[in-house]
């Protein structure tokens, strides 16, 4: 059974930092782009970051310069490191993978940015 976990979100001031991780279950994970995206309530979904199999990363440009995205084959994990938190930065965040012709997402975890 294919699962994605993500963790890590929670309520931080203006400038901070979070971490976000990613779990990974079910496929061959070390073959598989992973992606993080996110999305504030009713709006669309907004991708994010990407990281593949051969370590090449890319970013929105919402983010570069401030969100590192990384994977530990290992542990079947993708992170996302997040600094210089903004308020639009604020949103349901997702790790996803195309599998199968089909984004496969997990349930998200919420970050709040707010003073």
């Amino acid at each position: 059974q294919l699962l994605l976990e993500e963790s890590g979100g929670g309520l931080v001031q203006p400038g901070g930092s979070l971490r976000l991780s990613c779990a990974a279950s079910g496929f061959t994970f070390s073959r598989f782009v992973m992606k993080w995206s996110r999305q504030v309530p009713g709006k669309g979904l907004e991708w994010v970051s990407s990281i593949y199999t051969d370590g090449r990363t890319y970013y929105a440009d919402s983010v570069r310069g401030r969100f590192i995205i990384s994977r530990d084959n290992a542990k079947n994990t993708v992170f996302l490191q997040m600094d210089s938190l903004r308020p639009e930065d604020t949103a349901v965040y997702y790790c996803g993978a195309p599998i199968g012709g089909v984004v496969q997402r997990g349930p998200g975890t919420r970050v709040t940015v707010s003073s």
